[in-house]
């Protein structure tokens, strides 16, 4: 696309965009008087209009049937867990069975490590990227130790070439290859949550089975962001949560994938619940764990009806949008961005975009390395009413969403960045 920085130009292209009414279904923060621009999705997304009506329905429930909710009515709690199997399978690219929404994200995690990190004699390694989000951090070091090894002899961290930001494919192909014969897990996230870069997780998986190792990824950034085909790519497992990209609120439930040929395993080690166990003989209350079939075999407890009702009126605005319309549109965004950056005169010389060129390298995300004075230059877009994201110590984070931003505000936070950086040192 050959951008223009001009606002006719991105007002021409907001009035060409398939997917503009959906930003009228969402709920936009105020400052100063005004809708905020809000590039923060990343961190979490903004509330879908419908959201109180799925709400307001369980509430009804709860209010005229109380415990006979879990049974009586179109949609008893008993089974809400299914109503949301299709759409999330759609978003991560699965086969309804073989997804989940339960629990929290780094619960999720420990409970997919339990039964996937299973060191034996040698093969006791993890590789996991360098600098992940601490609870992936946290997660792994806990369960290492759980297993009685150290951090230090047990998990392989990858981090950037010298003078680089971000990871190479061939050399995190080649660091699985190297460790192959004492690799037991390889863990990455799906999209590195402080550059933006999305890995190849196709290439990671079929790397990490050939040598022998067990392959899944954290889809924090990923799910609701970049097309993902989890069944197909043969990953063993995944985790994700919901109150990012999947705009499902603050602390959202999360959402599990373990592949039909595990998931389908009753013998596989897990830690269990009463909600995976067999729902026809659930309410009898015997002793012997009898698991479900597919990823619901993995749940614990009663499902949380309130954060799933919230999950389940994003989904639906997914569905009706479509994954490979959002991936078109925000490929555009983030390149018209990219584009608007690198036009940016006045203070240019501070900016450094830490996120791969590479369209097909990232997601909705641009990461902005500033090289004097950060917090300074973030401030004033916050104060101008650029909601973005701060990350230690130095790097801003931009994420218009194309499922409620435009190409209008895109030009609005390249004028307002430019401003910000007249004057900045």
């Amino acid at each position: 696309m050959n951008y223009q920085n001009s606002l006719a130009f991105a007002q021409e292209q907001d009035n060409l965009d398939p997917l503009k009414h959906f930003k009228d279904r969402f709920y936009f923060p105020q400052v100063n008087g005004r809708d905020a621009i809000y590039f923060c999705g990343n961190s979490l997304g903004l509330q879908p209009k419908s959201a109180q009506m799925y709400i307001d329905n369980e509430m009804y429930k709860w209010a005229n049937y109380a415990v006979e909710g879990h049974f009586k009515g179109e949609e008893p709690w008993f089974n809400y867990h299914k109503l949301l199997a299709d759409g999330a399978a759609r978003v991560v690219g699965a086969r309804p069975q073989e997804v989940v929404i339960m629990n929290q994200l780094t619960v999720n995690l420990h409970l997919m490590l339990v039964s996937f990190y299973r060191p034996e004699g040698k093969r006791i390694k993890i590789i996991m990227e360098g600098g992940a989000f601490p609870s992936d951090q946290y997660a792994l070091e806990t369960q290492v130790k759980f297993h009685g090894y150290t951090p230090e002899e047990a998990i392989v961290e990858l981090f950037p070439r010298e003078g680089e930001h971000t990871l190479r494919t061939e050399d995190i192909l080649q660091s699985i290859r190297e460790h192959g014969e004492e690799l037991a897990l390889v863990l990455m996230g799906g999209i590195n949550y402080y550059t933006g870069q999305v890995y190849d997780m196709q290439a990671i998986t079929k790397v990490g089975h050939e040598v022998g190792a067990v392959v899944g990824f954290d889809l924090a950034h990923a799910a609701g962001n970049v097309p993902l085909q989890l069944h197909d790519w043969d990953v063993d497992f995944a985790v994700w949560c919901t109150y990012k990209y999947l705009n499902s609120g603050p602390g959202g439930t999360a959402g599990a994938f373990v592949h039909e040929r595990h998931a389908n395993n009753p013998d596989l080690p897990r830690f269990a619940g009463w909600w995976g166990h067999d729902a026809g003989s659930r309410f009898q209350m015997k002793k012997g764990f009898m698991p479900m079939a597919g990823a619901e075999g993995w749940q614990l407890s009663n499902a949380q009806i309130l954060p799933m009702a919230l999950h389940r009126a994003s989904l639906e605005l997914f569905d009706e949008a479509g994954m490979a319309n959002l991936r078109a549109k925000s490929e555009k965004l983030t390149g018209y961005l990219e584009y608007l950056i690198n036009d940016v005169h006045v203070g240019k010389e501070v900016l450094e975009m830490i996120t791969p060129r590479d369209p097909q390298a990232r997601g909705c995300q641009i990461s902005i390395l500033v090289k004097q004075n950060a917090r300074e230059l973030f401030d004033k877009l916050m104060e101008a009413g650029i909601i973005v994201d701060f990350r230690e110590p130095s790097v801003i984070r931009v994420a218009p969403t194309p499922l409620y931003n435009s190409f209008e505000e895109v030009y609005r936070f390249s004028e307002i960045l430019h401003a910000c950086l007249e004057g900045h040192s």
